[in-house]
């Protein structure tokens, strides 16, 4: 009864079948369940078409409401889940889930040992790594990582809190960039709070702090991390830093921190090779749910050498995929992809209305609700993303970025690029979205 009812469902929205050919594929590949008298439960087979069709939530209610009559509550669950239960327990028997934990550190979910595709670019980094986190504070203390961009030093770093984390919940751990520990100091001395600062920083178990380059040249900040590096490693904490060149190649960093860098154990990653590559993408697809060959993966693996890069194709890949019976990305799919786009490739930057598609794309959204009056927050954040991507990726003036969004004046766009790259900065699957919009924008032209 539930399947025939959603099929019957399914005919009545022809519009969407021809519109937009991607909802109307994840919603075949839905299944209802505990259809009620005014709710209904919807499982996705997949993680990307479960955020996919949490983005169209409101239009499938409306959508439901047309064709039934009245209004229905849609539940989006991912499949082998099952909804919470409530607690008849006080408030005070909650325990958060070690993703709370994970995301309350600043440590990303997805990050952790097993997902680390290890090969010779970074078996040193994945051992000593593995070793700081069955012993913190002890093994390799300051555990340096440094290499280039994309070559895992943040995911490898990320890891050891994540099992440190696991074995520990209450320990104190945080993950942070550079320009965040800045950022925190700054608010702290405006608002007279410094000891509020030092007591969350100068008494964690352990502390990474991602692209430490950053804060070289900015005296009071090297200043207030020398006291808590000493502060840490003293009370047998543990300190791991990332940076994209070693020590000694660091200009305007202070001697003294120098010299405590290189105290422990310097590790330089790498970029991966096209064995790493292949098994990046392979893991990558597998934490999607996306079916691809191996055939496929080498192909990609081969083409592409930017890691970033590699998610971003694959992203493009699954997308064109979805529209057949059984998506899934085989070499014939790999191969045509790669000749459309070099038949097409051109030499050219990037547009702005190229800008306002992908985020689009990314968000399922119309470009006409970026440009529009809407103040819903998946609309607000995805118009604050696209002036944020104008003014970045095409140094636009910020009269001309409000001006093609239909902002009032240039105020509202420092506001939203400003708020956006503070959302970047506190949380790491914010950037990350962020990151594979921009990834999208460089595979496309």
């Amino acid at each position: 009864m539930q399947q025939s009812f959603w099929e019957s469902f399914l005919k009545s929205v022809e519009d969407i079948r021809i519109s937009n050919r991607i909802y109307y594929s994840v919603l075949t590949n839905t299944k209802p369940t505990n259809i009620q008298e005014n709710a209904i439960t919807l499982v996705c087979d997949s993680n990307g078409s479960y955020r996919y069709l949490q983005g169209k939530k409101q239009n499938l209610e409306e959508r439901l409401f047309t064709y039934i009559g009245k209004r229905f509550d849609v539940t989006i669950l991912l499949e082998n889940t099952k909804p919470k239960q409530q607690d008849p327990g006080p408030l005070l028997n909650f325990k958060p889930s070690i993703e709370d934990v994970l995301r309350k550190a600043g440590i990303h979910p997805e990050y952790s040992f097993e997902n680390y595709a290890v090969s010779s670019s970074n078996q040193v980094a994945f051992a000593a790594s593995q070793a700081v986190a069955k012993n913190p504070g002890s093994s390799y203390n300051p555990l340096f990582l440094y290499g280039g961009v994309g070559v895992g030093k943040s995911h490898i770093a990320q890891a050891v809190a994540r099992q440190i984390l696991k074995q520990d919940e209450n320990a104190r751990v945080v993950f942070c960039s550079g320009e965040k520990f800045m950022n925190d100091l700054i608010e702290a001395i405006r608002e007279k709070k410094t000891p509020t600062f030092r007591k969350k920083y100068r008494s964690l178990k352990l502390i990474i702090l991602d692209d430490v380059q950053f804060i070289a040249g900015k005296q009071t900040v090297q200043e207030e991390f020398f006291h808590t590096f000493n502060s840490v490693v003293s009370a047998g904490g543990q300190i791991i830093l990332t940076s994209d060149k070693p020590p000694h190649k660091i200009r305007n960093l202070e001697d003294r921190l120098r010299s405590r860098f290189s105290g422990g154990l310097l590790v330089d990653i790498q970029p991966p090779g096209f064995e790493l590559r292949t098994a990046i993408l392979l893991i990558k697809a597998k934490e999607k749910n996306i079916t691809i060959d191996m055939a496929a993966a080498k192909t990609i693996a081969d083409v592409i050498t930017d890691t970033r890069a590699l998610e971003g194709t694959l992203l493009s890949l699954y997308a064109q995929s979805l529209n057949k019976k059984n998506p899934q990305i085989t070499l014939d799919v790999v191969e045509a992809f790669f000749q459309k786009n070099n038949k097409q490739k051109q030499i050219k930057r990037i547009s702005p209305q190229e800008i306002i598609k992908a985020v689009c794309a990314y968000y399922a959204i119309k470009p006409a609700q970026i440009k529009g009056t809407t103040r819903k927050r998946e609309i607000a954040i995805a118009r604050q993303i696209t002036m944020f991507l104008l003014r970045m990726e095409l140094n636009m003036s910020l009269n001309d970025v409000a001006f093609l969004v239909k902002r009032k004046d240039h105020t509202t766009v420092i506001y939203a690029v400003n708020k956006i790259k503070t959302m970047c900065m506190r949380d790491v699957t914010f950037k990350k979205e962020i990151d594979v919009i921009r990834q999208s924008l460089r595979t496309s032209t």
